[in-house]
Formats: C-alpha cells, structure tokens, sequence
C-alpha cells in the first residue's frame, strides 16, 4: 500500500504531500488521520496520513517508519476543516493542522506524555468471607476498608501494610486493577444550580431555541449583568437532552475560572476545558477525554474553537466582540469564522453573545443576515451604574488618582465593599530615560521602549521579550540620574498601598499570572472577598461577576482611545462600557469613576450616558465616511525583511503588482512603514487594500504568496477584517 504524507514542515515551499509505502505489517492499521514517522531526506519526521492507496509517479519509494497514533487524531471535519484553513488564511496546511491539537499530538513536537493511572483493589468474595480469611490483625484491617467501600485505592491499602496487601493479592481474596483519571480536576469554589429564568430571559431563550438543529447565527445583544450565562445554561441543557455535544468559547483565559466552575456545579463530569492555562499532560487528557466521547460540553478559550466534538448542537462565543478571538501568528484565523463553519458543518446555531457587539455584527443582524436577540434589562432590575467622568487637567495634586476617585474607594472600604481599578498597561514605568543626557532605554532588537518592572529590578520589551536588569546609573552619561515616566499596573499598586495601608489588594495582569491556576486563585479569592481592591488590565474588564463590587475607577481612558487603529473607538468603548459593567450586579447600587484629560469625547459621553445606538450611530457615520468595515472589506499584507533596503524594495513591488491585478474600485494604501517597524530584528512594511467586491483579491493574493515561497529574505503575512 502506498499513502501521501504531510510532513511536520511548516515552511511553505514544501507545503505538499509525499508518497510513502506501507510494509505489510502495518497495513491494517492505516487510517487517514494518523501520524506517521518517515525518512525525509536525512531527518526522521512526523507527518499526518492524508491519503490511502496512491498510485506512485515514481519507483524509488521509502517506507514509513511507525505508526505513530492508535487511533486517528484527525476526524473528517478537522481535515477539511484545515483545508478551508489554509485557503482562508493563506497559510501552510501543517501549519493549520497544527494549530488545532494539543501540543502532544503535534506532529513537530515529539513529547512523550503518557496516560496516568490509579490503581484500585477490591474484593474476590463478599466481606465476611474476605474477612475470615485474612490471617493478620493488619490484613483484617485492611478488609475493614470494604465495609463500606466496594473498591479502594491500593495506596490507602498500602498505607496500613503494604505486606498485608501483598498478602491479600498473593492470596486472591482481592485484586487489583487500573484505571486511567484525569490529571486536571474542576473544584467548584463558586456553586451555583441552573437558576429559573426571568421573563427577559426567558423570552430571548425561547427566541433561540426555535433555531436548534439550524444553521443560524445569533446575536445575542445583552447589557451587562443581564444574566446570557444562564440563557447560555438552558440552552446546553436543551440540547444535551437532544443526545448533542456543546461548545463554548470565552475570550481571556481569566475569564474561565468562574466560566468553568458555574458551567461545573449544573454540568458535573460532563465537561471537558481547553485553554492555555493547563499543563501540556493535562491538555492532553481532556482533549483525549473529548475525541473519546467522554465530555458532552467543552469549555475554553480561543484554540478550543477545534474542540474535535462530534454531533454539535450549538456553539456560544461569549463576549464576541473581543479581539482575543484573533489569532494574531500564523494561521491568523479569526474563531468566529471558523465557529460560523463548524455550524454550517453540523447544521447547528451560533450564539454571539456580548454587551458591546461588534458593529460589523449589528451592520449583519440589520440586513438579516444574522439573527438579532435583545436582553436589555439586568437580572436584579437595577439601573446600569451611574457613571462620573473626571477632568484630570483640574486636579490641583496631579496624582494618579483624582481625588474624587480617592474619596469614593476610601467611603466604600468603610461600607466593607469592594473595587475594581483598571489601568490597561502592566509594569512600572513606561520609559526610562535619563535626566542630564537624555538618553531612553530602548529594545535592541525591536522599535519600541522598554517597560521598567520594580519587582524584578528589571526592563523588558513587551514585543520580544527582551530583558535587562538596572541600576540607577545612566549608561551613556554615567551619571545617577534616571527618570521613570509614565504609569502601569505595579506603579499604580505601590501607589494604592501608600494612599490605602490598611486596605488588602491584588494585582492581575499578565505579569501575576504566570504560574499555573494563578488567575484562578486571585479571582476566587477577590470573590470570597480575600481582598478589598482588585486591579489590573483588561483581564479584569470582561465576564467577571463579583456581587460586593460598588465601585469600578478607569484610571487612564485616553490610552485606548488615541491608539492609531481605525478601530480604536470601538475598542475604547468596548473596554470601558465592559469595565464599567463590573459595578453593581447585585443589590449593591454600582458606580463608575473614568479619569481622563478628554472629557468632552463623544465616546467617553456615550459611555457616560450608557448610550451605546448612540455610539453605533456615530461610529458607524465615521466608518462609512473613512471607507472602512463594515461597509468595506480589509486586507492587510505585511512585508517582512532583516534588510531595510529590500524590504522597501519588495513592498512597493507588491503594491504595484496589487495595482496591475486588482479592479480599480479598489483602493490600495501603503506601502507604509509598521506602526512597530522593527520587532526581533525585523522590519515590517504594510500594504492596506479596501474593497467593496474585488473578485480577483483570493487568486491575487494567492499569487503573491507563491511568488515569495522561495525568498529568503522576504516573507509575507496576509489578515482579513470585515
């Protein structure tokens, strides 16, 4: 038998199938979908089975090595589903394959995971027997254990008298057997039962469950604190009694903790979770646990859009307007696409749930192409929190914290109360620069600034993890005199515990959450009310529910909003409209504080007003009026070069083959230098192409792409926005 293989090689230029012959004694084990080790040229490599019984074009043909897999670890939807990758994204098929399994089952990662095991003893006749039979005080004592027990670990049998058990097995009044268990285990610190939906609730369930067994894509459109978990509860519930499987998605690995375990308390051993958070092992098992029909529900975060669930029934993507659902290195694909196919594949509806939609979803739902679903009243009938804007150019002290703002956590600590501060930027200091010479401490590799951290005494580049431990000393001048400007998220810790000594805080970013179950550990803890003050970046902003929150302080709002993106005012407006929504969601009256030094933006207005048709309108104006989505389609080419020269060279050269190509109701911007222009020693030039309908864009692109395969020097990334 013969079978085309793709090898474990991402590069592009070898983005095909190779013939391989089976020998005989491995033909009955052949399936698609399998890893394989073969011989390629002089490396032994890792492949997937892509096809059974080829016809070979050439006779000099090796034989596969092994097999690598039991069972296939690609089913039918997945294969194709990386096919429609590849063409969507432009990307290497490997590469697509890749990005959908764990990382034990990728063919260019040999890690040796194994399964784990308990082993379990238990009794070959009934208790008294067993008992009369035991020969030793130590044995009896060990049968005791089955008195109320049918099977007990053999540790704990081995904790009385590992001899007697030995003993006991010698003597076959028990055995013993395995049993494979799971290394990541749910523990519901937060329980909750599927609650009775209230009649807003109710309404937007029935809604969505006439649309069950459809290809429909839903938005469901709900304010902060109007309770989609529990539709998104009821609804799973409706279809696991239809014998389907569900799949839920959430933007920040931050958000799972409580995601997961509210999920766990209604759906217990029914889960399986996906996301960055797990160990490899442990990822391993639940994604073992999944494609062996084991877990009916998967729950994770953008990755887990490849769950491979079979009989699908509904996928939800909470929180959908978050940019998190974007991969951002290759394959760059974006889960709701790959979401809205899944769907189309199974014949099931796609729930898009959020407060803040995005506008190109609201500009579908108005020309029907989606299904539109309102939920416009919070679970406890409160008003939305009153929000304060504060104008920081009349702050007589210019600290970090207005003193309205300082008033407002000091008077609701004294109410034993809690708070949310948000300041989108980690670290201490964003510059470090020097007084008498002034000299900047930039990355050496990339075209940005680094980021002073305090705790670690150290600078580090946010884009390439560049890191330099400092003193005070300034290295071109030599002289004592370093400057630390700018504000993040450990500056602004120290400062709180200045202002509030006696108040507990916690930080969360990414730089507190590198160890394993530390977001879950400060989200339970906040929750269990183990701390007064919460603050950090954008992890704290969405999906979170913590009833003792009265208080939500934005410290910064015109970072956001002055970011050079066309979409930088609906981001903006989604941060701080999601923030705010963390105050009040119980019967606790809520109220959020915005600092800023803009405070007659019409954006922070709408936010204030909770205005947000106010703010679609608007930006939707804007949008039309600048040619951008969703009245026009992006793609973005990025041309990237270790040489500056060349990469001028080439980008103008796919501009002008762009020009020759494409209609000319197309506008094509750029080449333009990268608003990071050099990361890792890389430069990067960007091409911006707008189009309404350009039916020569795929085959162009497509072109693009296989004229620089064999370039060495130059490589192309190509994103899609609509």
């Amino acid at each position: 038998m013969y079978i085309n293989v793709l090898v474990e090689i991402v590069n592009k230029k070898l983005d095909r199938t190779f013939t391989y012959h089976v020998p005989n004694t491995l033909v009955d084990d052949i399936e698609v979908g399998k890893r394989v080790e073969v011989p390629f040229g002089k490396l032994t490599l890792e492949g997937f089975i892509m096809e059974l019984n080829v016809k070979p074009d050439i006779e000099d043909i090796k034989d596969i090595i092994r097999i690598v897999d039991e069972k296939s670890i690609l089913n039918e939807e997945m294969l194709d589903l990386g096919k429609w990758l590849k063409e969507t994204t432009i990307s290497s098929l490997c590469s697509c394959y890749q990005a959908m399994l764990p990382k034990a089952l990728k063919a260019s990662h040999k890690t040796n995971i194994n399964k784990k095991y308990v082993t379990y003893i238990k009794l070959e006749t009934d208790y008294e027997s067993a008992l009369e039979l035991a020969s030793s005080s130590s044995q009896k004592e060990i049968i005791n254990l089955f008195k109320d027990n049918n099977i007990i670990l053999k540790k704990v049998a081995n904790q009385k008298s590992s001899s007697a058990t030995k003993t006991l097995l010698k003597n076959k009044i028990i055995s013993e057997y395995e049993e494979e268990i799971n290394r990541y285990l749910i523990t519901n610190e937060i329980v909750s039962d599927i609650h009775e939906l209230n009649d807003t609730q109710q309404k937007a369930f029935n809604t969505i469950k006439e649309y069950l067994n459809t290809n429909t894509t839903i938005l469901l459109h709900g304010i902060t604190g109007s309770g989609k978990t529990e539709v998104y509860l009821h609804l799973i519930k409706e279809v696991l009694k239809m014998g389907k499987t569900s799949l839920v998605l959430v933007p920040e690995i931050s958000l799972t903790p409580q995601f997961i375990e509210r999920f766990n308390s209604s759906f217990e051993g029914e889960i399986a979770i996906l996301h960055s958070g797990l160990s490899d092992a442990e990822k391993y098992d639940e994604w073992r646990k999944i494609i062996n029909n084991k877990a009916k529900i998967v729950i994770g975060a953008r990755s887990a859009i490849f769950a491979p669930l079979t009989n699908l029934g509904i996928i939800i993507l909470d929180e959908e307007q978050s940019s998190s659902y974007k991969q951002d290195v290759n394959p760059k694909y974006d889960a709701i696409k790959v979401a809205m196919k899944r769907s189309e594949t199974h014949n099931c509806p796609l729930i898009l749930g959020s407060a803040t939609p995005k506008l190109s979803h609201i500009a579908r739902s108005s020309k029907g192409l989606f299904k539109y679903v309102s939920m416009d009243k919070r679970v406890n009938n409160k008003e939305l929190p009153k929000v304060t804007l504060i104008d920081m150019r009349k702050e007589k002290n210019h600290n970090i914290l207005s003193s309205e703002l300082e008033y407002k956590i000091m008077e609701k600590l004294e109410k034993n109360e809690q708070v949310l501060l948000l300041l989108n930027r980690r670290g201490y200091s964003r510059i470090v620069t020097c007084s008498s010479c002034g000299f900047i401490y930039k990355c050496p590799y990339c075209d940005i600034s680094l980021t002073f951290h305090k705790s670690s005494n150290s600078i580090r580049c946010h884009y390439c993890g560049y890191t330099k431990y400092i003193d005070n000393k300034c290295p071109s001048c030599k002289n004592d005199s370093l400057n630390y400007l700018g504000l993040g998220t450990e500056k602004l810790e120290s400062y709180i515990e200045e202002v509030f000594p006696r108040a507990s805080i916690v930080r969360m970013d990414s730089d507190t959450t590198t160890k394993k179950d530390s977001y879950k550990k400060i989200v339970n803890d906040f929750y269990n009310h183990k701390y007064d003050i919460l603050l950090g970046t954008q992890m704290i902003s969405k999906g979170l529910d913590f009833p003792n929150v009265s208080l939500v302080g934005i410290i910064n709002a015109d970072d956001a909003l002055n970011m050079p993106l066309y979409n930088a005012r609906e981001e903006s407006f989604n941060l701080l409209h999601q923030a705010s929504g963390r105050a009040g969601r119980s019967s606790i009256t809520g109220e959020v504080i915005i600092q800023t030094y803009n405070p007659t933006n019409d954006v922070l207005e709408c936010i204030k007003n909770n205005d947000f048709k106010g703010f679609v309108r608007k930006e939707m104006q804007i949008r039309k009026t600048l040619k951008y989505p969703p009245y026009y389609f992006l793609s973005k080419l990025v041309i990237k070069s270790k040489d500056y020269k060349e990469g001028s060279t080439e980008s103008k050269k796919v501009k002008e083959y762009l020009e020759r190509n494409l209609s000319k109701d197309s506008i094509i911007l750029g080449p333009a230098i990268a608003s990071i222009f050099m990361v890792n020693k890389i430069y990067h030039y960007e091409i911006l192409i707008k189009y309404r309908k350009e039916p020569n864009l795929s085959k162009t692109l497509l072109e693009i792409d296989n004229m620089y395969k064999l370039n060495k020097n130059v490589t192309i990334d190509f994103s899609f926005e609509e």
